[in-house]
């Protein structure tokens, strides 16, 4: 019997040949299942097998960005400017064997910024210590793609993290699967869909053991995000994209060079210069989503001077836990100043969604 190595191998072998239209589509979807059901194996089996040595990196200040980008780009170099660390740099290829973090204060917020060995084509397959590099990616709160000006192929780097299981500026298909005991497969669309059917899909999850049970799909979506959906082993991970050494170059060049990149966020720099690099900050800071938000202890001034540094989106509740996990259990109300107050002084519970700035006071049970 083929290992799953060889199946892979024959899968692949297949769909670079077939012609994608409508008389092979069904086809495509179950092979793209089947290639992503044999490649989960061949990834859990690896879990758990022997460890290789890896780089141990410990989480601190409020989020982790990864400098993901080809070897001598320019990592180290805006580690060096932008944090409190000192990376090696050097004008040779792999200067950095490890993961080095540093910590950037901006706008109040602490993030710690890993500089990583450059990553190249294959890395998902373990070349140049891929792996090890990978995994140190999948655990960042986003990820920051660097690429010379001159060299401007991010495709490469795109490719290497999709086969990692990052998608980058993604969400999660809006798709549902409830399992039951009997009765087969029964697929619904509450969205109109521009590639699947219900004969597809009921192929597709069949591929991965789902013989009974309920499909429900929200949204258009394609082959590849329900086999994400499915696979369940996915990360969705935000991404910006800083172009370095933009001091050797003309500005009409670089505006070409943007029009290409369009979709994504681009930060122009020079990080020996120091050129866009408060900038590159700024994108870094919207990127996670931050908000700031000053704590006002009952009948006391606020603290204006060190705020609470959260995700926008958080509720009160996520201040009470971000401060100590008996204020939600003990947890009574909150006034609220700011812009998310009807008036100043605003009887608020756990529920209520903060913005930006605002001013809150916590009133727990004594």
């Amino acid at each position: 019997m083929p290992t799953a190595e060889e199946q892979i191998k024959s899968i692949e072998e297949e769909l670079a040949k077939t012609q994608y239209n409508k008389k092979t589509q069904h086809h495509i979807g179950k092979l793209k299942a089947k290639l992503a059901r044999f490649k989960d194996e061949i990834e859990l089996r690896r879990s758990k097998g022997p460890k290789t040595a890896g780089y141990a990196v410990k989480k601190s200040g409020n989020a982790t960005v990864a400098i993901v980008g080809f070897p001598s780009v320019g990592k180290s170099t805006l580690l060096n400017k932008i944090t409190n660390a000192q990376s090696l740099v050097a004008a040779y290829m792999f200067t950095t064997l490890t993961c080095v973090p540093g910590l950037m204060e901006h706008r109040d917020a602490k993030i710690q910024i890993l500089d990583l060995p450059g990553l190249i084509k294959d890395a998902s397959k373990g070349k140049g210590r891929g792996r090890e590099v990978l995994s140190v990616v999948r655990s960042a709160d986003l990820i920051l793609l660097m690429i010379d000006v001159f060299e401007t192929n991010i495709q490469v780097l795109v490719d290497e993290l999709k086969t990692a299981n990052l998608r980058l500026n993604q969400r999660p298909p809006d798709v549902v699967l409830a399992r039951r005991n009997r009765g087969g497969v029964t697929v619904n669309f509450t969205a109109k869909q521009s590639v699947l059917d219900e004969d597809l899909v009921k192929e597709m999850v069949n591929e991965y053991g789902f013989m009974n049970g309920d499909v429900v799909i929200r949204e258009d979506i394609d082959e590849d995000q329900l086999i994400d959906h499915i696979s369940g082993n996915r990360l969705y991970v935000p991404a910006i994209v800083a172009i370095n050494k933009v001091d050797l170059v003309h500005s009409d060049y670089l505006r070409t060079l943007r029009k290409r990149l369009d979709g994504w966020t681009v930060v122009p720099i020079s990080a020996e210069k120091g050129q866009g690099l408060d900038k590159l900050k700024d994108a870094i800071f919207d990127a996670l989503r931050f908000i700031r938000i000053y704590m006002k202890p009952q009948g006391k001034e606020a603290d204006m001077v060190e705020p609470l540094v959260i995700k926008d989106g958080a509720d009160i509740g996520t201040i009470c836990e971000s401060i100590h996990r008996d204020f939600r259990r003990n947890f009574r109300y909150a006034q609220i100043w700011g812009k998310s107050a009807r008036f100043p002084g605003q009887i608020v519970g756990l529920d209520h969604r903060v913005k930006d700035q605002d001013i809150v006071t916590i009133i727990v049970k004594r």
